[in-house]
């Protein structure tokens, strides 16, 4: 296990969970086997990020495109998240970590949905480690329904379009209420982000490994921050701007009072983030 500095773990934590049918099919087993296997690595990764000291885990778990899998493939897949969340809201509440989901939500099955929603509302206060579940979720889309939220306020006179920025955006976009993503690690062998995160990812490290996310571990976990704690990050600008970014990625701990325009979305946009994020 490679060695790190704690004092340097990147706040957010961003991981594309890849690998579960080919490991499956390694063995000559059904994909849904793979899954089941890969909600373990889930639980392995969530324990090693907490104790790292990492602020934000945010987990690609089920993908808009994901619906165009066979349906009982879907179903296997659905029917394991109810169960991961079931066995796992223990340990949820009993180490303070707050639960999210972004993505479409609503298109998730009762199922799940009777068991999410409210573990998500019991755990909104927790002041730990935030881990967000994308769950039908694509980046694409999401920059899309804030686009189209911020269209609607101003079309109905209660937003300047010249007020609408990056600032503006983002605060439409529910999965940077966590902040940017410092760390993007993709498991598997694949060299692609696949449609995750694109604008809270802009400027994140990016670490590939050849591991299948069911076989994913506390060591590879630690492998991809010492690999991150390697990097000049230059967040696209000269090398004397760089501590200043820095600063500014790390200065706004949760809880922390947001501008006005975030504090207090307009009903659109309030509307968009409901729908996207639980």
């Amino acid at each position: 296990m490679a060695l790190v500095d704690v004092s340097a773990v990147p706040q957010h934590v961003a991981i594309i969970m890849d690998g579960n049918g080919r490991w499956a099919q390694q063995l000559g087993r059904a994909r849904p086997l793979g899954h089941r296997e890969g909600s373990l690595a889930v639980r392995r990764t969530v324990r090693a990020a907490r104790r790292l000291g990492v602020r934000a885990l945010t987990l690609y778990a089920f993908s808009e495109q994901n619906w165009e899998r066979p349906a009982p493939e879907v179903q296997a897949l659905m029917v394991l998240l109810r169960d991961y969340l079931v066995s796992e809201r223990g340990e949820i509440l009993d180490n303070e970590i707050r639960l999210r989901a972004v993505g479409d939500t609503e298109r998730l099955p009762p199922l799940v949905r009777d068991v999410l929603e409210p573990l998500v509302r019991e755990s909104a206060n927790n002041q730990g480690m935030t881990l967000t579940l994308a769950l039908s979720y694509g980046g694409r889309e999401e920059i899309l329904t804030a686009a189209r939220a911020l269209a609607a306020e101003a079309v109905a006179g209660n937003l300047d379009p010249e007020a609408i920025d990056a600032s503006a955006l983002e605060g439409a976009m529910p999965s940077l209420e966590v902040g940017p993503v410092d760390l993007l690690i993709r498991t598997g062998g694949e060299m692609r982000i696949s449609n995750f995160l694109l604008w809270s990812a802009a400027y994140a490290e990016l670490y590939f490994c050849d591991t299948l996310w069911p076989n994913y571990s506390e060591a590879d976990l630690y492998d991809a921050v010492a690999e991150y704690q390697k990097r000049n990050r230059r967040f696209g600008r000269v090398e004397a701007s760089v501590t200043e970014a820095q600063a500014e990625s790390k200065s706004e701990p949760k809880g922390e009072s947001k501008s006005e325009s975030e504090a207090e979305p307009s009903t659109s946009i309030r509307h968009a983030q409901k729908n996207a994020a639980i």
